[in-house]
């Protein structure tokens, strides 16, 4: 009995002990936990007057916007590699140059000297002008009155993404509305260059009015947008003209500084050259007027302005 007593006695002592241990070690490691929860969110560690710097895992996640920027890349890798394949499919030796972003705030648009007419300013006349304000290499493509309805021309410049701005004429355009609802359905601007294309100056204020307005009705209703952009046909225009043209809702009476034709360049100014912001002309033509199509036309002004290191931009987003 008194050795069954011993044991006993023997195993409750290391019971005890071995409580006693791991009641140390349980003490031990929350006080561990609380000084590193101290260090953390306090900084107690190094004083109370330290900044408190973050775990590594709480700073900012830079891994987002690497991912859209690697994104960004990506998708422009992507449209120059169709610009490229689009060049080749169209017989571009080069892959024509991508304009730039659009100004946040737009030029302010004013007569070009010389082109102003009486009380131009005071009546808030439409203004005309041959270029837009600015300092990047591009230009701006213009394409008057409509009467080359090419259906290759518009899958051209579709896929070789070039902006440009079309002024018509309802006399040039009335056989085919539709061809111009689907130059309208890729972006394509639809203004107003009369309705039969008049020598302005030579009408009545009234008459130059019916051939302004009478056009905006027409788009309008065709369209479903009232222009704000006119060009006065041959680039001629007289005091009436741009009072007509406000009265129709036109804000804009853009001419040209260069004109671009299939084997040719014409220019306005004495250096016969273009410049950062000049508007371009062209005109709706094919082989009956031209030694060529309008396709043969856009290649050698994309030959001519790639070549010379300019960029096709569109002109509404400059106004």
């Amino acid at each position: 009995m008194q050795l069954v007593r011993q044991n006993e006695e023997t195993f409750s002592k290391g019971t005890r002990a071995a409580r006693s241990r791991a009641r140390r070690r349980t003490a031990i490691r929350a006080a561990a936990a609380a000084l590193v929860g101290c260090a953390l969110a306090t900084g107690c560690a190094g004083g109370a007057d330290e900044a408190v710097r973050p775990a590594a895992g709480q700073q900012p996640l830079q891994a987002p916007p690497a991912r859209a920027l690697d994104s960004y890349a990506t998708q422009l890798k992507a449209q120059q590699a169709q610009r490229a394949a689009a060049a080749r499919r169209w017989g571009l030796a080069k892959v024509p140059l991508a304009a730039p972003k659009p100004p946040a705030k737009k030029p302010v648009i004013k007569a070009r000297k010389g082109f102003e007419v009486d009380q131009q300013e005071e009546l808030g006349l439409p203004p005309v002008f041959t270029t837009i304000p600015t300092k990047d290499k591009v230009v701006f493509l213009t394409i008057d009155d409509g009467a080359e309805k090419d259906p290759k021309f518009l899958k051209m410049m579709s896929d070789l993404k070039i902006p440009y701005t079309a002024f018509l004429t309802d006399a040039e355009i009335k056989p085919e509305y539709g061809y111009f609802k689907k130059m309208q359905s890729t972006g394509v601007t639809l203004n107003n260059h009369t309705l039969h294309h008049p020598y302005l100056p030579g009408l009545s204020y009234a008459r130059q009015k019916h051939e302004i307005c009478g056009m905006q009705d027409l788009i309008e209703k065709k369209y479903g947008k009232r222009p704000t952009l006119f060009r006065a046909p041959f680039g001629n225009y007289n005091q009436d003209t741009l009072k007509a043209a406000k009265a129709c809702g036109i804000k804009y009476a853009p001419i040209w500084n260069a004109e671009a034709f299939v084997d040719r360049m014409d220019y306005r100014e004495w250096d016969r050259d273009i410049h950062p912001g000049d508007i371009l002309l062209t005109h709706f033509r094919g082989r009956e007027d031209w030694k060529g199509t309008m396709p043969d036309m856009i290649r050698m002004l994309m030959k001519y302005l790639t070549d010379k290191g300019y960029a096709v931009a569109r002109l509404e987003d400059y106004l």
